[in-house]
C-alpha cells in the first residue's frame, strides 16, 4: 500500500483541490499541503499506529486533502476563484 499512497490517497484530493480553487498550476506548497493533510489523518499517539489512513476512508481523505490544497492555492495567490467556504465547495464538487 505504501507504494500506492500517491495514487490512492494523495492525487485524488490534490486534483480536486486544484479544480475547486481553479488553480493556475500546482506548486510545491500545494503538494506539501496535500502530504501534510494525509499525515494529519493518522493517529500517531496510539501505540502501533498505521503509517497511512485506512483505505476505507478514501472519500474523507480526498476531502481533507482537497481542502488543504485549495487553501494553499489561495494563500499562494494561485486560486482563480475566491474561496468562501472551502469545505462546502469541496463537498459540492465531490
Amino acid at each position: 500500500m505504501i507504494g500506492q499512497v500517491n495514487y490512492a490517497l494523495l492525487y485524488p484530493g490534490l486534483c480536486l483541490g486544484a479544480v475547486v480553487s481553479k488553480a493556475r498550476g500546482l506548486s510545491d506548497g500545494m503538494f506539501a499541503a496535500a502530504a501534510s493533510a494525509v499525515s494529519s489523518l493518522v493517529p500517531v499517539r496510539q501505540p502501533g499506529p498505521s503509517l497511512l489512513p485506512h483505505i476505507e476512508d478514501l472519500r474523507s481523505v480526498s476531502s481533507t486533502v482537497a481542502v488543504a490544497v485549495a487553501r494553499a492555492a489561495a494563500s499562494e495567490g494561485l486560486a482563480g476563484v475566491k474561496l468562501k467556504d472551502t469545505v462546502q465547495q469541496v463537498r459540492q464538487a465531490m
